[in-house]
């Protein structure tokens, strides 16, 4: 059994991924205010499924940092903003903060995945 270099998922240049981690930082933060400002979980699925897919496709190596990093901050901010701010979001809304992980690796595979098909689709022979 020989092992390939091609995979499923495409090689991308090994660094200058820090805007990209700046990018998913601001994109968990943003997802974790809107969490506590409206309060519905499904606005904030999506918007990390749609960050996480947005960085998996820009990033596609790796995929599962941008789970990480995005979902991560759902959690931190709500639990700041229960200890520093007015702002007190009841127990189940930080419990359920944590469920922002699975649109998250949703998003970055696919996004991922995505991008592999396009760079597939429009190689130069």
């Amino acid at each position: 059994m020989t092992t390939g270099s091609g995979g499923i998922l495409p090689e991308g240049k090994s660094g200058g991924d820090v805007l990209y981690y700046l990018l998913a930082a601001m994109s968990g933060v943003l997802a974790g205010w809107l969490d506590i400002k409206v309060g519905d979980l499904l606005l904030t699925a999506m918007v990390v499924l749609a960050a996480n897919m947005v960085l998996g496709f820009l990033s596609p190596r790796r995929p599962w940092r941008w789970v990480v990093l995005v979902g991560v901050f759902v959690p931190v901010v709500e639990w700041l903003a229960y200890f520093f701010l007015s702002e007190k979001p009841e127990r189940a809304q930080i419990y359920e903060s944590f469920l922002a992980f699975v649109p998250g690796i949703a998003g970055a595979f696919g996004g991922a995945m995505g991008r592999g098909v396009v760079d597939n689709l429009f190689a130069g022979k």
